[in-house]
């Protein structure tokens, strides 16, 4: 792993700035996105399986848009097939709110083990900053939460995107917050 290292010149200056900016502003967003999300964890698990539910919509459009403009008619059957089942799912995530709560929490779960892996990675990736154990607690905790989700099914399945999210988000706001700051210190030099 190449060390980076401020070499004082303004061009160094202005990048190391530049992503430690970048990183303090994502850190600060994800902060408050966890907040709201802990204080409101029903109506996080709603709104996170609603707006799922409308990205499906906009796919079906986009599948209908291209059966519209396919060349042949197995390609345009494909689109339309495509179309229908995007925009059935879409219409069940969007429109029961209760519905597949317990479906979503089980790719919920698999989506932060994922993600919890690649922050170990970034972690490691950042290692020549000193505020990179930071990144590798939080892939951890996402892990951890991803676990915990999968141990809790189906029970708490209506709280627990929710509440897992918010934690999720405040851990990654958090470790971005400190790789930023020490970032700051390596640009100091």
């Amino acid at each position: 792993m190449t060390q980076v290292v401020n070499d004082g010149t303004p061009e160094m200056k202005g990048l190391l700035e530049k992503g430690r900016k970048r990183l303090r502003n994502v850190g600060v967003i994800l902060l408050v996105l966890g907040v709201l999300a802990v204080a409101f964890p029903f109506a996080t698990t709603i709104a996170f399986k609603t707006v799922i539910g409308w990205l499906f919509l906009i796919g079906a459009m986009g599948h209908f848009y291209g059966a519209w403009n396919a060349d042949t008619p197995t390609r345009r059957g494909v689109d339309v097939v495509q179309g229908i089942i995007f925009g059935l799912i879409g219409v069940w995530l969007a429109f029961f709110p209760l519905g597949g709560i317990v479906t979503l929490t089980v790719l919920l779960a698999i989506v932060f083990i994922l993600q919890g892996l690649v922050e170990a990675l970034m972690a490691f990736w950042l290692s020549q900053f000193p505020g990179w154990k930071w990144m590798l607690f939080s892939g951890g905790v996402a892990v951890l939460v991803g676990v915990l989700i999968f141990a809790e099914l189906p029970s708490s399945a209506t709280w627990a995107i929710g509440l897992l999210l918010g934690v999720n988000l405040l851990s990654s706001g958090f470790s971005y917050l400190m790789v930023s700051m020490a970032m700051g210190k390596v640009s100091a030099r």
